[in-house]
């Protein structure tokens, strides 16, 4: 992960980067928006669900973000960084990690955006992410 650009992150640095990607469009409700390329979304705020629940008090998470990744080992990459990102056994066989809107301020900036860029070109025709990436 490119590390070189310690700011940290928050929902507007998010916003930011994902709309900045060719033919993105913000989805959904300003609490929960949801990112999409030609209708595919990338990423995704989640609203409180069974399977995400504060550890100290049971709560269910309402601040989630899922995040679409190219692969199970791109998953799995990001997985072992350790947290924030996680995922939960609902996200189980299914190319996604998950991160706390609280938690972004943990992340930096080159991080997050190369994260979102990679899950916008899973989504994105390849003719696009090829214009766009090279």
């Amino acid at each position: 992960m490119a590390t070189s650009d310690p700011r940290p992150v928050d929902r507007s640095d998010l916003d930011g980067i994902a709309t900045a990607l060719p033919e993105v469009t913000r989805e959904g409700i300003d609490t929960h928006p949801a990112y999409a390329v030609r209708g595919k979304t990338f990423v995704v705020w989640r609203g409180p669900r069974k399977d995400a629940l504060e550890p100290d008090t049971g709560e269910r998470l309402d601040d989630v973000i899922c995040i679409v990744v190219p692969g199970p080992d791109d998953k799995q990459a990001i997985l072992q960084l350790g947290e924030p990102w996680f995922t939960t056994p609902h996200f189980d066989g299914y190319d996604a990690v998950l991160v706390r809107e609280r938690d972004l301020g943990r992340l930096e900036y080159l991080e997050l955006a190369e994260i979102v860029t990679d899950a916008w070109a899973t989504r994105a025709p390849k003719k696009l992410v090829k214009q766009h990436l090279g």
